[in-house]
């Protein structure tokens, strides 16, 4: 089907009735039916020929075919066993293609990918969109460049800044590894089946070195996991929550020069490597003298 444009409408119905699918709910599958989108994806990953690209969930091949055309080594790893036959025949024409049935939460995506640069692009889906980010970026894989249709609302999330309601963990995550933007939005209309969301597009250029230097990452995200866990409390009251001595949480704030009475959502990604490194400085103090070691 090299000829055959698979973002168009009729192609789509015509390969769901010759294949007889039922789009899965519980997998998130809707089809993009806009080439102009589907070329505008693909087109915001910047590949180059024999370029390796990783695309999550290919559906019927619609994105597929777009980062085909562009001359990209293509490896998709799909989930639902019902697509494969599917993808076997529109992708048939397309050398350059990669099937792999598998989990994308499960495989080696290092391995997969032949430990190499490379780039992320994919229509993820939906109900699983947050894990699949997280892990692409805690791995910390050879990836350059990321562009994800999600939600408009997780897009939101993303690129949120300090101060905002929807400002949280993930969005500090997203921004200590990556630097994000959002490209555009993707009405329902453009999907089949229609979702009842609007999408978008994030591009995330992956930073080669975090925004903030921090003594120890993984105390950094254990602040930002507290500072989030409850919202509505001070940050004083949710390291409280999290089993920290009230003298010991003096010390950190003092030392971080960090209002307790602040809420986590307000605090920027420097304040937050500001308070990690206080308290691994004071756990650090508190092991040579036999004080006690902290959560």
């Amino acid at each position: 089907m090299k000829d055959v444009d698979l973002a168009k409408p009729e192609v789509v119905h015509y390969i769901v009735k010759r294949f007889g699918l039922h789009m899965s709910k519980k997998l998130g599958q809707n089809f993009l039916i806009r080439h102009s989108v589907v070329a505008d994806i693909a087109d915001a990953a910047r590949l180059e020929p024999g370029s390796p690209v990783l695309e999550i969930g290919p559906g019927i091949g619609t994105l597929t075919q777009a980062l085909a055309e562009t001359g990209a080594a293509v490896t998709a790893v799909e989930l639902d066993t019902r697509l494969l036959p599917v993808l076997d025949k529109t992708l048939e024409h397309y050398p350059n293609v990669r099937i792999i049935h598998g989990d994308i939460m499960k495989i080696d995506i290092e391995e997969t990918m032949g430990h190499q640069p490379f780039t992320v692009c994919a229509n993820l889906p939906y109900y699983i969109t947050t894990p699949i980010i997280m892990k692409l970026l805690e791995q910390k894989l050879p990836i350059e460049r990321i562009v994800v249709m999600v939600q408009k609302e997780v897009a939101e999330r993303m690129t949120a800044r300090p101060g905002s309601k929807i400002y949280g963990a993930l969005s500090v995550s997203v921004q200590y590894y990556t630097e994000p933007e959002i490209l555009f939005e993707i009405p329902p209309r453009a999907f089949m089946p229609a979702p009842e969301v609007t999408s978008a597009v994030v591009a995330m250029d992956v930073r080669k070195q975090p925004p903030v230097a921090v003594l120890e990452e993984k105390r950094f995200f254990q602040v930002v996991k507290a500072a989030f866990s409850q919202r509505r409390k001070t940050f004083s009251n949710t390291l409280k929550s999290a089993g920290i001595r009230k003298e010991d949480i003096q010390q950190i704030l003092a030392d971080s020069g960090i209002d307790g009475s602040r809420r986590g959502e307000t605090f920027s990604l420097d304040e937050f490597a500001a308070i990690s490194d206080a308290w691994s400085r004071l756990i650090q103090k508190q092991d040579v003298s036999g004080n006690g070691v902290l959560l």
